[in-house]
């Protein structure tokens, strides 16, 4: 969930129209989460073709992003690579939600109770190698770049930001600022219908507001609690903030509240400040493989072809640049 650091930001909020013409580096893993969440049935059973694959991934990236490109707006989707062992602790904690949510939902499902089942029918999506694989075919066919991270899907979509090779981050999770990214946007939605509270958070405004470098505030982020370690009981963001203003990292922080923390604060900084990233990608959009979409997407999945037949119209209408450097 990342380290929760609404209280010590202040966003501006922005339009939608304004990011028309920009790059934007996407956590493919959340979206598509959100994708599987959302999609689904009014039993809360996902989407699903005739052959009983699911589908609302596959939904959610044709018909969502087709509709954000038309806009001009260009999505990056970044995949995960293999967590730091430090993050195991959380992913199974994630995981026991899951299994606790599924329990509910069939409960519920059984009573005929379908509001509450599809509430936490929404709790219970996993991404496995099937939903990864048919999503990163999607995008090839549809012609979008997408980047495979070495490790954690959002130290590279920060990377990219703050190399200047795209202009923010989608992301719900402050963790961004801390991996390095210049900008993140918050609120923001794959879709036409955006709410009114999308903002801008940028990296080096928040440093200046809170008179910190970016190693302090990873340092006020390990104090909280991040993915990687449960944090100091009783500190959140504002108290976090006056430790590291105070007494200026996190040694002198935990000296002087003769606390310890568990897991190794040094790598957890070295994950922050220098992740394992790919430095080499291709960020080229191209023109959609037509027929091949319709045959995967009709042919395979039962998409009605008018709805599809459409959202590769924008497609093809709206990837037709040749540089990366127009989009700046």
């Amino acid at each position: 969930m990342g380290v929760k650091f609404k209280d010590i930001t202040s966003p501006e909020f922005i339009e939608l129209n304004d990011l028309g013409g920009k790059l934007l580096t996407v956590d493919a893993s959340n979206v598509i989460y959100k994708f599987l969440s959302s999609m689904r049935q009014p039993d809360g059973s996902p989407l699903k073709d005739l052959n009983g694959n699911i589908t609302s991934h596959l939904n959610g990236i044709m018909f969502q992003t087709s509709t954000l490109i038309a806009k001009g707006i260009k999505p990056i989707y970044v995949f995960d690579g293999k967590a730091p062992e430090l993050k195991k602790k959380t992913q199974e904690e994630r995981i026991n939600i899951k299994k606790e949510a599924q329990e509910k939902y069939e409960e519920a499902k059984k009573a005929g109770d379908y509001e509450t089942a599809r509430k936490y029918a929404s709790r219970t999506p996993y991404l496995n190698k099937e939903i990864i694989d048919s999503s990163k075919k999607l995008l090839d066919l549809m012609g979008l770049p997408y980047v495979q991270a070495k490790t954690e899907g959002e130290a590279q979509a920060s990377y990219m930001v703050a190399e200047g090779d795209a202009w923010a981050v989608v992301s719900q999770d402050y963790d961004c600022l801390q991996f390095g990214a210049s900008r993140m946007l918050k609120n923001f939605k794959l879709s036409s219908r955006q709410s009114k509270d999308l903002q801008v958070i940028s990296l080096e405004k928040t440093l200046n507001e809170l008179n910190v470098t970016r190693e302090q505030l990873v340092d006020i982020a390990i104090l909280v609690g991040t993915d990687f370690n449960a944090g100091i009981h009783g500190i959140g963001p504002k108290k976090g903030l006056k430790l590291i203003q105070k007494y200026g990292n996190l040694e002198t922080a935990l000296k002087k509240l003769d606390k310890t923390i568990e897991e190794d604060y040094n790598q957890i900084r070295e994950i922050f400040l220098h992740p394992d990233v790919v430095t080499d990608y291709d960020l080229k959009f191209r023109n959609p493989k037509r027929e091949q979409l319709i045959d995967f997407l009709c042919g395979d999945h039962d998409f009605t072809e008018e709805r599809t037949f459409a959202a590769i119209d924008k497609l093809v209408h709206e990837t037709a640049q040749t540089s990366l450097e127009q989009w700046f």
